[in-house]
């Protein structure tokens, strides 16, 4: 039996009042000393995890109490502190590998402070959360009735770890490609990497300039807050948002019935798997940054694969390949907490005026 651990943290203060009820009506500002003051804690036992290789896996929740705004506002050695610490009861809990989730990856080096303050291996995820965008996106893409390779892309925060490689993927398959980001210099930087690919490529920090044409939008940001409002989006857009909290405003969904907008990153995990908690995704699936964890101790991989803040194109390549072996595929596609099913995503289509492929 192969054990895991990946640490989760609250998104919001609307999850701590979700989660626990009883201190629901406290202040923002009290609530947020409350987490400060918090140690670590085991959040579920996760069990049932079965490849279609044979190899079994458990592992453990562990919570780290700050929320994404606490982990970007606060001071960065105090959050590594907390982070470092969730690391450890993972170890204690025997975990041969800790996954570090949402903005646990962001803070600081990426994770790399974290693996030198503890005994076993680190990941934060990426390479999986790679993959799987880029494929949600561009099998999203079809059923609109979009062909990739003659598409305007846009990246959403191409200047981050996740956007670098989710861009120099997307230069190879289409006709256009956005940089957006709010480094221009970092962009520019990215776009001369990039020239010579498939793609004309072209780099902003003007989010609405850079979405107005674009078929396909991947946005993998770390920003706190909604960027993307409805009326920045093209009809017949195919939005993959990989952020949490979402990058994309709600109201896309309320107010435009000829975009689609689809949950980046949620796999089908294989066996009879518990997790004993709910982050809102159907039974036996969950994000892809916590399936790498899972697969890495699957396939009995106990080393940091995803570390830092860059990725490779063949990190992508290896864990696309491990979770073949393994049995794991991306999930249907969601939007905003709920399964879309071909009819829904066909109506849409409709009601952008596009052709099935």
């Amino acid at each position: 039996m192969e054990r895991f651990a990946f640490i989760l943290h609250p998104l919001t203060l609307d999850d701590v009042r979700r989660w626990q009820p009883a201190v629901a009506d406290r202040p923002d500002a009290v609530l947020e000393k409350m987490l400060e003051g918090m140690p670590p804690f085991k959040v579920s036992h996760v069990t049932g995890i079965r490849s279609a290789a044979g190899a079994e896996a458990e592992g453990w929740f562990v919570g780290c109490p700050l929320t994404a705004r606490q982990m970007m506002a606060l001071d960065a050695d105090f959050v590594i502190k907390k982070i470092i610490e969730a690391a450890a009861m993972a170890e204690t809990l025997g975990a041969g590998i800790v996954g570090l989730g949402a903005f646990t990856a962001v803070v600081g080096d990426g994770g790399i402070t974290v693996s030198r303050n503890i005994n076993i291996p680190v990941t934060t995820g990426n390479s999986y959360t790679v993959a799987t965008a880029v494929e949600g996106a561009l099998h999203g893409a079809e059923l609109m009735g979009i062909d990739p390779s003659a598409a305007t892309v846009a990246v959403v925060g191409a200047n981050g770890s996740i956007g670098k490689v989710c861009s120099c993927i997307m230069a190879d398959k289409t006709a256009a490609l956005k940089l957006v980001g709010r480094r221009i210099e970092a962009l520019e930087a990215l776009a001369a990497d990039l020239d010579g690919r498939k793609a004309v490529v072209s780099a902003t920090t003007d989010i609405k300039a850079g979405l107005a044409a674009a078929d396909i939008i991947l946005t993998v940001t770390s920003a706190t807050d909604v960027i993307i409002e409805a009326d920045d989006l093209k009809s017949g857009a195919v939005v993959c948002d990989v952020s949490r909290p979402r990058n994309v405003s709600r109201q896309v969904s309320e107010s435009r019935n000829d975009v689609l907008v689809i949950e980046g990153g949620v796999v089908a995990v294989p066996g009879e798997v518990e997790f004993n908690f709910s982050f809102g995704f159907p039974p036996r699936t969950a994000y892809a940054c916590m399936s790498e964890t899972i697969l890495l101790a699957l396939d009995q991989r106990y080393e940091s694969f995803t570390l830092g803040k860059d990725i490779s194109l063949k990190q992508v390549k290896d864990i696309s390949a491990m979770a073949d072996r393994h049995g794991f595929k991306l999930a249907g596609f969601r939007s905003f907490e709920r399964a879309l099913s071909s009819e829904q995503i066909a109506a849409i289509r409709r009601n952008a005026g596009r052709s099935a492929l």
